[in-house]
């Protein structure tokens, strides 16, 4: 086994504290990785407060050093830079293991925080931490040239965003929205940009045009100015909601154009209420996306590359955790905080 320093939280709700555990070592086709910059995403927070495994180690969105590899493992070598996200195990065999979409496995995924590690039983433990022990599979190469810390949050945030704009196929010709402009929103921005898309951000506030049109809007739309919406009316070929607190659908249901797809990736709780006439004039669809398997990973990495996209990042102390927390569940962030777990 291998002792391992984290941030934890011992019981439902509780502050985040120095905890000391172990990881198992590494089999011949693992990887271990020294986590250098961990990612805070808003799952976390829900985790903390709900985990029903204290316990609970959060974090999924990680860069780091390979420190160390199994005798079968090809794709890696001691020293290389990685990133690492939500996804470290699956059962490889179903259908959607075999086509790289892991994120849908029919046994379910192993998560990286929470999960059941299928070698030895225990509970994961995640990114706010000294190292991870993992299957080369879900192990992705740091592209260069690239800031590592805003790398970091491409591995949730990223990957959650680009896969549902390449699915619907954002770009030239192409009118997307963007509905909210946080960690999902900001970098769906980016994304659609560089797909080629004319996009166009949804905000509750005015205040957030200049930042929009700088990552990527040709246009911002008040969304609480029902004038505004109104004359959104049949305009979207897709739009993507990133919104993770209660909205009303319809109104963006009524800005999309024939046969256009509101797709949904924020995670409001409770229930959505859709009138059906919404989807059938128009022949209009309701979607849903989540995350991306090993391949679609690589290839975001690559775009990103590519095109010089990471998160726009406020990099603070593993200290500082407790008050990270509590700023995100303020929604004070600009736009995604990054944990600097090497200092």
């Amino acid at each position: 086994m291998r002792n391992v320093t984290g941030w934890a939280a011992q019981q439902p709700g509780g502050p985040l504290e120095p905890w000391e555990f172990q990881r198992r070592d590494p089999l011949s086709g693992d990887v271990v990785v020294r986590i250098e910059y961990c990612g805070v995403c808003a799952t976390d927070i829900s985790s903390i407060r709900h985990g029903g495994d204290y316990p609970v180690v959060p974090g999924h969105e990680m860069v780091g050093e390979v420190v160390a590899v199994g005798g079968d493992v090809s794709r890696f070598a001691v020293g290389d830079k990685v990133a690492v996200g939500n996804i470290v195990d699956s059962c490889g065999v179903c259908p959607a293991c075999r086509a790289g979409r892991e994120n849908w496995c029919f046994e379910y995924p192993t998560l990286t925080y929470g999960g059941v590690d299928r070698t030895d039983g225990s509970t994961t433990r995640g990114g706010y931490s000294s190292e991870y022990v993992l299957d080369q599979r879900f192990v992705y190469a740091l592209p260069q040239g690239l800031d590592p810390a805003g790398v970091a949050p491409l591995m949730c945030a990223g990957i959650t965003t680009y896969s549902p704009l390449r699915r619907w196929g954002a770009g030239p010709g192409k009118r997307v929205g963007i509905v909210g402009m946080g960690g999902l929103g900001h970098l769906a921005l980016k994304f659609a940009h560089a797909f080629g898309a004319e996009v166009v951000q949804f905000t509750r506030s005015m205040e957030k045009a200049a930042d929009a049109r700088a990552l990527g809007a040709d246009d911002v739309v008040l969304s609480t100015d029902e004038d505004q919406m109104t004359a959104q009316a049949g305009r979207f070929d897709l739009i993507l909601d990133t919104v993770g607190a209660p909205h009303a659908l319809e109104p963006y249901l009524s800005a999309l154009a024939m046969d256009g797809t509101l797709c949904l990736v924020g995670i409001p709780e409770g229930e959505l209420k859709v009138s059906p006439l919404s989807l059938i004039v128009g022949a209009k669809n309701l979607a849903g996306a989540g995350g991306g398997g090993s391949v679609e990973t690589r290839e975001m990495l690559e775009f990103c590359a590519e095109h010089g996209i990471v998160a726009d990042v406020e990099l603070m102390g593993p200290e500082q955790v407790n008050e990270v927390l509590d700023r995100l569940a303020r929604n004070d962030v600009r736009y995604r905080f990054v944990l600097d777990m090497a200092k």
